[in-house]
């Protein structure tokens, strides 16, 4: 492994034009052109293209071309999870998503980030921090997620909202930057029909 890519890895300052980040980095595109490339029918081939582009991907997750990435390989999709058109998931660290969560259209998880200082960020210097999304987590149309965050299983982020620091778990958050509205309550259930019943 090069020192930048375990730099990267590590959560440190790394240089992005290093050699072996470059070939990981045009492996991920490859795949990534060829899924966003993909018909609607052919969802055997877009199940086997996301498979091979990201690192993990449960049963019966859904993502909607076009999908876009760094590097493909520190994604993990827990099952029954969709994400709708156009999501950016910038995985220069790991970005989890649980199970069953919903990310609308143009989501972005943004692990990415560089410094304050203008001398190094002029260089070149860049760092991230991961992402996790716990489970049956909706996301928003819009909704930016910022370098290092963490947001709490069932809860409800509104579209166009920034979350800047984490939020925990079943709360109705929005704005910019995101803050928690309310927890989610009573008040907030609905009867689901029974599919089952007989006729």
């Amino acid at each position: 492994m090069s020192e930048m890519k375990r730099r990267m890895l590590a959560g440190e300052l790394y240089l992005a034009d290093d050699p072996e980040l470059a070939a990981a980095h045009a492996r991920a595109q490859e795949l990534q052109e060829r899924y966003n490339a993909t018909r609607h029918a052919e969802h055997e081939l877009r199940d086997r293209l996301l498979r091979e582009l990201l690192g993990e991907v449960g049963e019966g997750v859904v993502v909607r071309p076009p999908f876009f990435c760094d590097y493909g390989s520190h994604i993990s999709i827990g099952a029954r999870t969709f994400a709708n058109y156009d999501c950016v998931l910038l995985d220069v660290a790991p970005i989890r998503i649980g199970a069953a969560c919903q990310l609308a259209t143009r989501v972005q998880l943004l692990t990415a980030t560089h410094p304050i200082d203008p001398e190094p960020r002029r260089i070149g210097w860049e760092s991230a921090e991961p992402i996790e999304i716990g489970d049956n987590v909706w996301l928003g149309g819009g909704a930016v997620v910022c370098p290092g965050v963490t947001i709490g299983e069932d809860t409800v982020v509104g579209a166009g909202a920034v979350v800047t620091r984490d939020l925990p778990s079943g709360v109705v958050a929005a704005g910019v930057p995101a803050r928690v509205l309310r927890e989610i309550g009573d008040g907030d259930r609905i009867a689901v029909p029974d599919l089952t019943a007989s006729s």
